[in-house]
């Protein structure tokens, strides 16, 4: 019995001890693998997704930036009458008026401008707010973000521009107002989910401007079948700069109350929009200063924080400006 006892095998306890270190190295480095795999393809992730927030909200903006001044002419068309070749009859509806009649506004005043394109340097918050005639739309995005006031904020240290896009229409099934003309307008508010989350975001809004025929003046509204309140496009804006430029490549200021006489100059808008990742997840080291350039000397500065950033750059062709409006 004895005998048979000796001539079992197995491990002594100093075998199966160095077993079991082997063992957790191994499954040690293969979780170091894995969460290195999974942490470059999470950064991955987000730079694809900070290059496409910006594809996507440029290709958006030089849509409504080429349509900037666009006006519709319907026109009274005229036909050989077949009974007496000598005169002319008049084809379509009579009580279309032949070309816009809409009011048109400077904006030189002070007041809303009717101008193709207004760029507005560093606004946002509550002073974007009063360029709407009673928006009301924070509570639709106040169960998500909270809104941050800038008031103790340096002007000069403001993120974002403001860029109102004005440009016509026509319907030929509305009666009472064939001649459409709308208003987009893109700006920045500051959001934040928590304490220590503070960012912007890009809201678009669309306004018409709703003046009857036979009508002397208008005003603009919400209440059309286009037009809808600021909605939220994108997040984690980091900074939103447009600069209007004229045919000899020459900055134009798009100020009607300042510089009327320039805002039919503009030939094309740089546009420049820099977003940044939705979290740190150790890109960058917070003490490495790093530089955001932008258009001008006074939106370019040094950055320490660990987040991704990106910019975007791209210059949008006014087709549709070359006279009065």
């Amino acid at each position: 019995m004895k005998n048979k006892i000796k001539n079992i095998l197995g491990f002594t306890l100093m075998e199966i001890l160095i077993g079991i270190v082997i063992s957790s190295i191994m499954m040690a480095a293969m979780y170091t693998s894995y969460n290195v795999v999974r942490n470059t393809y999470t950064k991955v992730t987000d730079v694809a997704g900070i290059s496409r927030s910006g594809r996507d909200i440029i290709s958006m903006m030089m849509r409504d930036i080429r349509m900037a001044g666009f006006k519709y002419q319907y026109g009274v068309l005229r036909a050989v009458d077949e009974n007496d070749k000598t005169k002319t009859i008049q084809v379509g509806d009579s009580n279309i008026p032949a070309q816009d009649y809409l009011q048109y506004e400077l904006g030189d005043d002070g007041k809303i401008s009717h101008a193709p394109i207004v760029i507005i340097k560093k606004k946002l918050d509550d002073q974007t707010l009063d360029i709407f005639d009673d928006a009301k739309f924070l509570g639709s995005y106040s169960n998500r973000f909270k809104g941050v006031s800038t008031s103790n904020i340096d002007p000069d240290e403001f993120c974002c521009d403001t860029i109102h896009i004005v440009y016509g229409d026509f319907d030929f099934n509305d009666k009472d107002q064939p001649y459409k003309k709308y208003r987009v307008t893109y700006f920045a508010q500051a959001l934040t989910r928590n304490t220590d989350d503070t960012y912007y975001g890009i809201f678009r809004a669309q306004q018409g401007w709703k003046q009857k025929i036979g009508e002397e003046s208008g005003s603009w509204v919400f209440n059309c079948d286009l037009c809808y309140e600021p909605e939220l496009v994108r997040e984690y804006l980091d900074n939103m700069e447009f600069i209007a430029v004229d045919k000899n490549g020459t900055l134009v200021a798009a100020d009607p109350v300042n510089h009327p006489e320039k805002l039919y100059d503009i030939r094309s808008v740089d546009v420049r929009l820099t977003f940044r990742s939705g979290a740190k997840k150790g890109y960058f080291n917070q003490k490495i200063a790093r530089i955001i350039k932008g258009f001008e000397a006074a939106k370019t500065g040094s950055i320490t924080s660990e987040y991704l950033r990106d910019s975007v750059f791209v210059t949008v062709a006014t087709r549709n400006i070359t006279g009065g409006f």
